[in-house]
């Protein structure tokens, strides 16, 4: 199997699972609250539903092996296979939150996110290992912009649906219309019977023994760093169009922020995929993080139409840069285990993503307007931020790569 139809899959798959699945909330979020059919605090119920069900699919897959083994299967699920029926969970699921059940929605929302880490873990674990099957592991970058090309086509659409005056049930129907077309187009290549035997381990000599402990406590900073991530940027990344038109009510531009967020996250998955792979991935998270931070506190130095702008472009550049830098270092680190480590990070992570809309929630009650609220929620996402960045500086110092570690 070519590289880039690997590559390619990967990219549509990931697109299809975080760009619809998860993020086509985010656009749809102001058409539903001007079609009456939810508010503000509902919403922030309905983010976290979906981000608890990331958190759950995540954990699902960190202990994957031990729950096949007590049910007494013979043999694991293939992760081709995962992913094909996790790209039709997601089409279904998007397609049922274009009924008119408000009472169903939470359930559809967190049987999105399961579905959507599920995809995520097993299309990244896949992708990497046939790539660097292939000697062309840098390729494994390219996949990270699935998620960045989902968020500007759903943005474009949402905004083209307010022009028209659709409702954002059509807007559901769309996206799941959608969902069904891209997951027809990628079938064949997450075929289980062509898959590649992944690439043997630089440290496949372990016999499955226990990790050092040095290399438990780096996995373990780098969990926690990583969970830190997801509470920096999901406040913003949820609530970005209803917070730029509080500030902004009568611009014309307002729809145009999240398309920009999502060219962001395609632009630093290449800039990523470009990066010499001797360069320390923990200094590489530590700017990433410091990058992320400037977008969340623009928004508030200067909430304006260039203050949005900047925000969101820069929030976006190193979306899955991180995921990316981080996925590698979990195959540095733990290269016999890796759909199991990218489990739990990407479980850190939803926990992460599941602390931040209830924050800001509480926070809009506590608020004498609006605007107070985001803003303090967004004061501490963007200090969160830059506590990782120092988190991951200071792993670099006391964890120096060892020579010849380099990611592959």
């Amino acid at each position: 199997m070519k590289a880039w139809r690997i590559a390619a899959a990967g990219l549509v798959s990931l697109g299809v699972a975080m760009g619809i699945g998860r993020f086509a909330f985010t656009p749809l979020l102001p058409m539903m609250l001007a079609d009456g059919v939810l508010d503000l605090p509902t919403a922030s119920w309905l983010a976290s539903a979906n981000y608890f069900g990331y958190l759950i699919g995540a954990l699902l897959c960190t202990f994957q092996p031990w729950i096949w083994r007590r049910l007494g299967s013979p043999r694991q699920p293939r992760p081709a296979a995962l992913v094909r029926g996790g790209l039709v969970a997601t089409a279904l699921l998007t397609l049922g939150m274009a009924l008119h059940l408000p009472a169903a929605w939470p359930a559809l929302r967190l049987a999105a996110g399961v579905i959507s880490a599920v995809v995520f873990v097993y299309t990244t674990g896949w992708c990497l290992a046939q790539l660097a099957r292939l000697n062309v592991p840098a390729m494994g970058a390219l996949i990270y912009t699935g998620p960045g090309a989902g968020i500007v086509l759903s943005g474009l659409a949402a905004s083209a649906m307010v022009a028209i005056g659709w409702t954002a049930a059509t807007g559901w129907l769309i996206f799941g219309v959608l969902a069904v077309a891209l997951t027809a187009l990628v079938w064949p290549v997450f075929d289980p019977r062509r898959e590649l035997e992944p690439v043997a381990a630089t440290a496949a000599s372990d016999g499955g023994r226990p990790a050092p402990s040095g290399v438990r406590t780096e996995v373990g900073l780098l969990t926690l760093a990583y969970g830190l991530a997801g509470f920096g940027y999901i406040i913003t990344a949820t609530f970005l169009p209803v917070i730029a038109r509080q500030a902004l009510p009568s611009s014309p531009w307002l729809d145009l922020f999240w398309p920009i967020f999502g060219l962001g996250v395609i632009l630093g998955a290449m800039v990523a995929s470009r990066l010499p792979a001797a360069w320390d991935r923990r200094v590489l998270l530590a700017a990433c993080y410091l990058v992320q931070s400037a977008g969340v506190a623009a928004s508030l130095v200067s909430p304006t139409l260039g203050g949005f702008a900047v925000g969101s472009l820069l929030l976006g550049l190193p979306f899955t840069a991180i995921t990316f830098f981080a996925m590698q270092e979990v195959r540095r680190l733990r290269p016999q285990q890796v759909s199991s480590a990218i489990g739990l990070l990407t479980a850190m992570y939803g926990v992460g993503q599941i602390v931040g809309p209830p924050l800001a929630a509480a926070l809009l009650a506590r608020s004498p307007t609006p605007g107070i609220g985001f803003t303090r929620s967004l004061e501490i996402a963007a200090a969160t931020l830059l506590l990782g960045a120092l988190l991951y500086l200071w792993m670099a110092r006391r964890h120096p790569p060892q020579a010849g570690s380099a990611t592959e």
